[in-house]
């Protein structure tokens, strides 16, 4: 037995730091199996024995394949310390890794990246991590000469993958049944979970460059407007992680929406759906001319999109961000990035409020001479840092959470935190409405919808970018609304009855490409009338 026992091998130094990620870094994986196997009765136990003991074989068959001389302890202590960071952002915020987490990851800007690294985080990653990588340094490791070293390497792995199988065989009307109907599991079982995420982005991200596809060659602008009418000119604001159920507008009982209440002409759409649950695959699904279910988003970064289009039918077509970017929506239109200005009246060294879009459209709309698209992209109600969002005039809800570390936070903080991020929305789009009804040389329009969600600790879970197919309504339920100024309503012969009463039918993001070509009289033969929200009360 001691001979076949001998703990400085790798053999056993693998097994060992298997069972440490299956039980130390997996929590959130078990306390998810725990609720779903329910009373620990003969089952219970068996479910979860069987659990452990096929993850650390699986883990252990990964680990086998990295342990060699002078490359096996880096990488292990590498996968220890990541394995750490991605465990404590799922325990705290309930999310889930796929490949759209990490591709969301890899765009977020210094200031998100910063309001997420704490105190809590780096003391986590120091004891989880760190305690281990300890362990493997001072643990002894002595390799066998290489053919022999192969050849017990061998037999570790076969006898790891039979392992693997038979519990596989033992459990499998079980493990079949579990992940077929909680297909989140996956996505919560590390390393495996980031290191396949990882792969799959990485190699889509860096495959071998493609021509663009062009897309609508044949757009051009209609006959509809009379000639020598005023510019129109459309505001599309893309908000940022806002919910449609904290909208006073769709009945939430808080008064968030103080302003736009007000507005003459405002149509509210409640029942609007995003295409993504994160900026990173929304925002390109939402300009793109390709219905979620068929859209791809490695696909997206080769293909033209609806600010092409518009573009090409010569229209002038302008971007101005106050986020992370537009997701490379907008690499072949004018674009000014503002998120970096340095106006002390709305900007810190870290960001800017979205006050600053509000200057940069005035220049814009001094200067119009031509029909034009002005796309907004708010900072909106980004978290976790809520607080950071609006200014403090804003803060109309109290306690407010001042903490990116929403643990520390009751609920009810950080819902006031976020509906004051809702509150400051609500004024700048009541602001963009103002500055359209005063500027008497054009006819105006306001278009927004925000590109994803956002959780706020309902079942444990917060923020946003879980998988589409598991993701609650919070993160996809969003808000949607349009005004319109009486001059455009004329020229397209839209009466406000037909616009209010096409307000509750069900709307999502994919109407959004064949929407804005309608209303800015673009022809070709992508445009689907049957998408477009207005094409019933357009008359002219």
């Amino acid at each position: 037995m001691k001979k076949f026992f001998r703990p400085e091998r790798a053999e056993w130094l693998a097994l060992a730091a298997s069972i440490l990620f299956v039980a130390l870094f997996n929590l959130p994986f078990w306390q998810r199996m725990l609720a779903i196997v329910g009373p620990l009765d003969g089952h219970g136990v068996k479910m979860l024995g069987l659990a452990f003991v096929l993850l650390t074989a699986f883990i252990n068959l990964l680990l086998l394949l990295l342990l060699w001389p002078r490359i096996g302890r880096p990488l292990l202590t590498v996968l220890f310390v990541l394995t750490a960071a991605i465990s404590y952002f799922m325990s705290q915020y309930g999310v889930l890794i796929d490949m759209n987490m990490v591709r969301n990851a890899m765009q977020t800007d210094g200031a998100e990246v910063r309001d997420l690294i704490t105190v809590k985080m780096v003391l986590t990653v120091l004891l989880l991590g760190g305690l281990p990588s300890l362990w493997l340094w001072k643990a002894p490791l002595r390799f066998r000469p290489v053919l022999r070293e192969l050849g017990c390497r061998l037999l570790a792995l076969l006898v790891s993958s039979g392992v693997l199988l038979g519990v596989a065989m033992v459990g499998y009307q079980d493990f079949a049944s579990l992940f077929r109907n909680n297909r989140e599991l996956r996505f919560v079982i590390t390393p495996t979970n980031y290191l396949q995420a990882t792969s799959s982005y990485l190699q889509s991200r860096y495959e071998k460059a493609q021509p663009l596809q062009q897309v609508g060659l044949d757009a051009r602008r209609g006959k509809g407007w009379p000639q020598g009418s005023k510019p129109r000119v459309l505001v599309l604001v893309v908000g940022e992680t806002a919910r449609a159920d904290h909208f006073s507008l769709n009945g939430y009982a808080r008064q968030t929406n103080p302003e736009l209440s007000q507005a003459s002409g405002l149509i509210n759409y409640p029942d609007a759906w995003s295409c993504g649950t994160e900026t990173a695959v929304s925002v390109p699904c939402m300009f793109s001319s390709l219905p979620r279910e068929q859209f791809d988003t490695d696909e997206a970064r080769h293909r033209e999109n609806l600010l092409d289009v518009l573009k090409r039918s010569g229209l002038d077509v302008a971007w101005l961000d106050n986020n992370s970017g537009c997701k490379e929506v907008c690499n072949r239109v004018s674009t000014e990035l503002l998120y970096d200005d340095q106006d002390p009246k709305y900007c810190n060294s870290e960001e800017c409020f979205d006050d600053i879009l509000l200057g940069a459209l005035d220049s814009r709309l001094k200067h119009l001479r031509h029909d034009a698209v002005i796309v907004l992209h708010q900072k909106g109600s980004h978290g976790p840092a809520y607080y950071k969002r609006y200014p403090p005039q804003y803060a109309a809800f109290q306690p407010e959470c001042r903490t990116s570390e929403l643990q520390k936070c009751g609920r009810q903080e950080i819902v006031n935190a976020f509906d004051n991020t809702i509150r400051y929305t609500d004024h700048i789009l009541a602001q963009i409405i103002a500055r359209l009804q005063a500027d008497k040389r054009v006819a105006g329009s306001l278009f927004y919808l925000s590109d994803h969600g956002e959780s706020l600790g309902e079942n444990n879970m917060y923020l946003h970018a879980t998988p589409y197919i598991v993701a609650p309504d919070a993160q996809k339920h969003i808000p949607m609304l349009a005004w319109f100024s009486p001059q455009w309503l004329a020229a397209d012969g839209m009466t406000p009855g037909c616009l209010q009463q096409g307000s509750r039918q069900r709307y999502s993001q994919d109407n959004l490409f064949h929407t804005v070509l309608g209303l800015m009289d673009v022809q070709t033969s992508l445009y689907e009338k049957g998408r477009d929200m207005y094409a019933a009360c357009r008359t002219q």
